[in-house]
């Protein structure tokens, strides 16, 4: 890795495929294959970026982000954690398909040990196709990784003009380009141009005030995700208790299920096993003033994907559910 000195701000580039690497039809917005070009290719097509910072690349991986594994996720932040050990690199862009980016996003938010800015960002068009996304989408995520205003904001997603929070972040469209959102809470600010705005952050722990080391972690406790849904069959919650560490149910309204899964959720946290309640509503809030023993934990605002993210996170330092409910309380 070749870092230049110079006045201006080194900056890795981190490729992991998805659609901003992907090969289709000429012109053709759908019907490609993801993760098929090299991230020095992608900087090849994106006028005016080496302008911005002195950039050096490498693909970690090059995949459909739907292939993207807990270990895939490990790998990457232990990447970053040794390089933001070089005082010489002054932040890090990661390019990624936008089908996990928020599982990504979240779990290195949670796990890298930098103040460094960490940006990720994707595309919602293929490299091929007209009017593709990810030239403008990488040229701004550079502008915010390069950006004094990104040190200590947490890991952040830069994806069509706007700038998210890796904790709230959420896809919500399945091909516009403007995909993401933080459902409530907006976004955090904007890039136009070379410029960078925030006029929002989020107040939970993150990067280098998180309790999670991932030094001696080579696999995580698996954790199950179960969807309630009207006459949904209790025994699923059986066997995955029986194959996982732990489960988050992706209930109804404010996390609630029928009279039967209730019963089961409480007979397996009663028993000490770890079930969070989260929510297949896209938006609002999961909480209960019943005790972490007969209802579960709370997912508060995390959906169910981050709330899995967060359960194995936790089950590498404690089984006991009241402290992991209060881990849930502080990310």
């Amino acid at each position: 890795m070749i870092l230049q000195k110079n006045k201006l701000k080194n900056i890795v580039i981190i490729g992991t495929g998805g659609t901003i690497a992907g090969v289709g039809e000429a012109g053709n917005t759908s019907s490609y294959v993801a993760g098929q070009i090299e991230v020095n290719n992608i900087l090849d097509a994106v006028e005016g970026i080496t302008k911005l910072a002195n950039l050096s690349a490498e693909n970690i991986i090059n995949v459909d982000s739907c292939d993207i594994t807990q270990e895939d996720h490990i790998k990457i932040s232990n990447y970053i954690n040794e390089l933001s050990k070089d005082d010489n690199i002054d932040g890090f862009v990661i390019t990624h398909g936008t089908d996990t980016l928020e599982e990504t996003a979240y779990f290195l938010n949670l796990t890298v040990k930098t103040n460094k800015p960490v940006v990720i960002t994707g595309a919602m068009r293929p490299a091929t196709a007209t009017s593709a996304d990810g030239p403008l989408n990488l040229y701004q995520a550079v502008v915010l990784a390069r950006s004094e205003k990104a040190i200590g904001k947490g890991v952040l997603v830069s994806f069509c003009d706007c700038i998210y929070g890796a904790r709230d972040v959420h896809k919500v469209s399945c091909f516009r380009v403007n995909a993401f959102d933080q459902k409530d809470f907006g976004c955090l600010g904007y890039v136009r141009g070379d410029e960078v705005y925030f006029y929002n952050e989020s107040i939970k722990l993150h990067t280098t005030e998180s309790e999670f080391d991932l030094k001696n972690v080579q696999k995580l406790p698996y954790v199950a995700i179960a969807c309630f849904f009207a006459d949904a069959d209790v025994e699923i919650l059986d066997y995955l208790s029986k194959t996982s560490k732990g489960i988050v149910i992706a209930g109804a309204g404010c996390g609630e299920c029928g009279k039967i899964w209730s019963k089961k959720i409480k007979e397996l946290v009663k028993n000490g096993f770890p079930v969070v309640r989260s929510t297949r509503v896209a938006s609002g809030l999961v909480a209960s003033e019943k005790s972490v023993n007969e209802y579960g934990i709370c997912a508060g605002t995390l959906p169910p994907h981050k709330a899995h993210i967060l359960l194995s996170l936790c089950l590498t330092k404690t089984n006991d559910l009241e402290k992991i409910n209060e881990i849930f309380k502080k990310y």
